[in-house]
């Protein structure tokens, strides 16, 4: 096999007495889907880019996961996306933030990387743009689930009664959902979206948007994170896996453990991240209790897992 994916769809307090089995085999159908997606792709010799935007695209549209339907509320009730895309042979990047009408955040990122000089676009302006480039629009009642409108009403009341957000549960402050890929052509992509983080402050701006926080991509590496996005920002931690790589020659498991493992937990991050290198080898680790996660080596092997 000349080509490789790995795909997440969150990381955090993800506990076997606290998902049932039905819970589970859902949230496995989705990875399995979200996962199969870029596979037809890249099979087929399509571009490492096009894997990572159809395997997120899927997350995306699976109301499970932080990211397009069924992303989480702000403070002030809203729901405000963000999505990244970076093509490892050029560097070129696209991220927006703020979104609350482009379907597939993931999408807009894309054709901000192609159509503007820019790497970021925002807010307002974000969803003008998606217009523009005739990208499907929806209300931003299309985003609403029971569940997140839930647990936003919960954070706020435990706030209200001198709660903290730094001490939010683990399940809360997480959510957020990626990809990275090799083709066969040896190109690296990376994608990552989401929701952020329940009753995050209406303006928020997390580690996803951020290259080289929560996304990056090289022609050595390709990475995406989730966790406690300031805490990626702080420490670089995608472009500071892939500088151990270049820089040291770090096997690639070495080098994201030491990120994950090291860096993230001196700083009193959370998460996890995946990364794929140029010679199809995969990285998933994680500092918590769990990650959504699947992926498909360059050897064939398949992994579809939840807990640690």
């Amino acid at each position: 096999m000349l080509y490789a994916l790995a795909i997440h769809g969150g990381a955090g307090a993800i506990r076997r007495a606290e998902i049932t089995p039905d819970q589970e085999a859902a949230l496995r159908a989705g990875l399995n889907e979200a996962l199969d997606f870029g596979l037809t792709l890249l099979a087929a010799g399509r571009s490492a880019l096009d894997a990572v935007e159809a395997a997120v695209v899927a997350l995306e549209n699976n109301p499970l996961f932080n990211a397009g339907r069924g992303a989480v509320f702000n403070d002030e009730g809203f729901i405000e996306l963000e999505a990244a895309v970076m093509d490892g042979t050029t560097r070129a990047a696209g991220t927006v933030t703020g979104v609350r009408r482009a379907r597939n955040p993931v999408k807009l990122a894309r054709a901000v990387m192609e159509h503007t000089p820019h790497v970021t676009l925002g807010f307002a302006a974000a969803d003008a743009f998606a217009e523009k480039m005739n990208l499907e629009l929806v209300e931003p009642s299309y985003f609403y689930t029971q569940k997140r409108w839930d647990a936003l009403q919960g954070e706020l009341q435990r706030m209200r009664e001198g709660g903290s957000p730094d001490t939010a549960s683990e399940q809360t402050k997480h959510g957020t959902v990626g990809a990275v890929a090799l083709d066969s052509h040896g190109r690296l992509a990376a994608a990552t979206s989401t929701g952020g983080r329940t009753a995050k402050m209406a303006g928020r701006i997390g580690d996803t948007p951020v290259i080289g926080a929560g996304t990056w991509a090289d022609e050595l590496v390709a990475v995406s994170g989730t966790g406690h996005g300031e805490m990626f920002i702080r420490c670089a931690a995608a472009h500071e896996l892939a500088s151990r790589v270049r820089y040291t020659g770090q096997p690639l498991s070495d080098a994201a453990d030491e990120v994950v493992h090291g860096q993230l937990l001196e700083l009193g991050g959370s998460g996890g991240l995946i990364a794929v290198d140029w010679r199809g080898n995969v990285a998933m680790p994680f500092n918590c209790e769990g990650m959504y996660r699947a992926a498909v080596d360059a050897a064939g092997s398949r992994t579809v897992a939840i807990y640690r």
